[in-house]
């Protein structure tokens, strides 16, 4: 739990350096012209993103463990990971846009499982490592333009498919045994953020969680399945885009 707190800790000061730097970058004519007056009135807006995430699972575990593996708990570590997206803003009025953003989103979420006579870490450990098309559809609510910044609110639900999926794979040896999840993942998104209006583009920072809406656990009758009622996934993501 306390890595988990260092992770979101870590991603926030990284945003709130960002954000800073941003808004003391010397800008065209200061305080007086704003810079591209025109750029709302377009009806679209194209870019790209790069962001950071963290990955993770909302796991949910069955009421007990069998005795006779000795398992007292399982845990869940969040990764970091990082994504690259590309960006169409379509405008459907003044305070309100539609964005599509493709993209692909490379991360690792980490099962820790206890025992109370199993030290090995190859027995403590499973590593789901995962390469997402990610094709998310949101809704931003923009406030009215305060000179070169403008504040909104996004919010949509997102298709991913894990291109390197372990969905399919067998495990041959007992140390191999996977945790299987699904390739195909549906999540609801919400987040924040701020646009920035520079001499020449657009430069936004923008915060967004996404909450896994559907069960990816593959059910499996080895131990490190067995005992796992559901797993969704979940993601801290924090992206700089360009526009």
């Amino acid at each position: 739990m306390l890595h988990k707190k260092q992770n979101y800790r870590k991603i926030l000061l990284i945003l709130l350096l960002v954000m800073t730097s941003v808004a003391a970058f010397p800008q065209k004519g200061g305080f007086g012209v704003p810079n591209l007056e025109k750029y709302d009135k377009k009806l679209f807006h194209f870019g790209f993103s790069i962001g950071y995430n963290l990955f993770d699972f909302n796991l949910k575990t069955n009421a007990y463990y069998p005795q006779t593996d000795s398992l007292l708990v399982i845990n869940t570590k969040a990764v970091s990971g990082f994504s690259l997206g590309i960006v169409t803003d379509l405008r459907i009025w003044k305070y309100f846009d539609l964005r599509f953003i493709p993209g692909l989103s490379f991360g690792e979420r980490v099962l820790t499982y206890e025992f109370a006579n199993r030290v090995k870490d190859d027995d403590r450990q499973k590593r789901v490592e995962s390469v997402y098309l990610d094709l998310p559809l949101l809704f931003k609510i923009k406030s009215s333009r305060m000179h070169n910044v403008r504040i909104y609110v996004i919010g949509g639900v997102q298709y991913s498919l894990d291109l390197i999926s372990n969905q399919k794979k067998q495990s041959k040896r007992p140390n191999e045994m996977l945790v299987k999840l699904n390739r195909n993942d549906v999540q609801g998104q919400v987040g924040f953020g701020l646009d920035f209006y520079c001499t020449y583009f657009k430069l936004t920072t923008e915060v967004k969680m996404s909450f896994g809406m559907i069960n990816l656990l593959v059910p499996d009758k080895h131990l490190y399945s067995s005992n796992i009622e559901s797993v969704k996934s979940k993601t801290l993501q924090v992206s700089v885009i360009f526009e």
